[in-house]
């Protein structure tokens, strides 16, 4: 008998070791746990190796690295200005978390940190968190000037306050949600479609040819979730940027 399709099991959390008991705390090293640290290692490796040579002529390799490197280089550039660059480092690892995270969960079997919102929505939350500190840093207390728009009339400047509030507010939701929604959606729809090929497969001649209908459309998705895996990280890195401009130079 074919077993069910369960698309959701590729998102639980698996312990690989502990649970300890620290300070009052249960701290376990996850199967998530795991797939960040092999992000960070497969990120760092490659941009070492990429960068070992420096030759005049790039390799392949180098090529991809410097390619990686310009791209959020203008994108930090072209957002924030000259006086954004000391964001980039940051910009940078945020974009090669995120890109790298979302293309290894492309691989069967693998783990898609990514389709965790708490993973997504600690990310939001820091960029959020640091929006806030560079604004406060730079502008002082001026910066909350941000939620008074200016020309408003008086009546009404409560309410627009207030709604200035929640629209900012609603940036981490927002920026930890889309990401969180895009691969967890895009997995199990693919995960559906592979599903079906395998139990209509197992039926014989006729299911076999049944088949083909979804393999070509998991054939499809798998590439449409590649190139959302790449969309989500440049979503994520701009976004970034553009709260990062809004700290350093406030429109209101």
């Amino acid at each position: 008998m074919a077993q069910p399709i369960d698309p959701i099991h590729q998102f639980r959390l698996h312990d690989l070791a502990g649970p300890w008991n620290i300070a009052g705390y249960e701290i376990s090293f996850t199967n998530s746990a795991l797939f960040m640290g092999i992000i960070v290692a497969v990120v760092t490796l490659f941009l070492l190796v990429a960068a070992a040579r420096g030759a005049l002529v790039p390799g392949r390799l180098q090529s991809v690295g410097e390619l990686w490197y310009e791209f959020v280089h203008n994108m930090v550039r072209n957002v924030l200005g000259q006086e954004g660059k000391a964001f980039f480092p940051l910009v940078f690892t945020i974009f090669s978390f995120v890109l790298v995270a979302n293309m290894l969960g492309m691989f069967p079997y693998f783990f898609t940190v990514t389709s965790h919102v708490v993973v997504t929505a600690t990310l939001a939350v820091f960029v959020i968190l640091l929006v806030i500190v560079v604004g406060i840093t730079k502008h002082g207390l001026g910066w909350f000037k941000l939620f008074v728009p200016s020309g408003v009339p008086m009546v009404i400047l409560p309410f627009i306050s207030v709604i200035e509030v929640i629209s900012f507010l609603s940036r981490p939701v927002s920026l930890g949600l889309r990401l969180f929604g895009n691969m967890l959606a895009g997995h199990i729809v693919l995960k559906v479609f592979a599903g079906f090929v395998v139990l209509l497969a197992s039926m014989g001649i006729g299911g076999i040819i049944g088949a083909i209908a979804p393999l070509g459309m998991a054939v499809a998705l798998t590439a449409l979730e590649f190139l959302v895996a790449f969309l989500q990280a440049f979503v994520f890195a701009i976004l970034t940027c553009v709260y990062l401009n809004d700290a350093l130079h406030t429109h209101h």
